[in-house]
């Protein structure tokens, strides 16, 4: 069973940056197209930012710019850089792999904008 371990949320202030991590307990992660997804309270979950197997990245157009999806294949690891955040970006973020086939979800990380 796949299992994902995000980390590196926490509590900043509006224009602030946080790096997102999730680990992926699967040892054919390179073949995969990874996504990291947000939840926001009262909100149905979204996908913020994907990439490919081999680094090809796509974003949601709300984000204008400030985000980064990055992936270390030799770490099982993908990142989210997250610059000049704003307090809409309050919400629990998620790795997983680029649907419709998900694994199972991760506790996912808090991030929380606020001043």
């Amino acid at each position: 069973q796949v299992q994902l371990v995000e980390s590196g949320g926490g509590l900043v202030p509006p224009g602030g940056s946080l790096r997102l991590s999730c680990v992926v307990s699967r040892s054919t992660f390179s073949v995969y197209a990874m996504a990291w997804y947000r939840q926001a309270p009262g909100k149905q979950r979204e996908s913020v930012a994907t990439i490919t197997s081999n680094g090809s990245t796509n974003y949601g157009s709300s984000l204008k710019g400030r985000f980064t999806i990055s992936r270390v294949n030799a770490k099982n690891t993908v990142y989210l850089q997250m610059n000049s955040l704003e307090p809409e970006d309050t919400a629990v973020y998620y790795c997983n792999r680029v649907g419709p086939r998900l694994f199972d979800w991760g506790q996912g990380t808090q991030v929380t904008v606020s001043s």
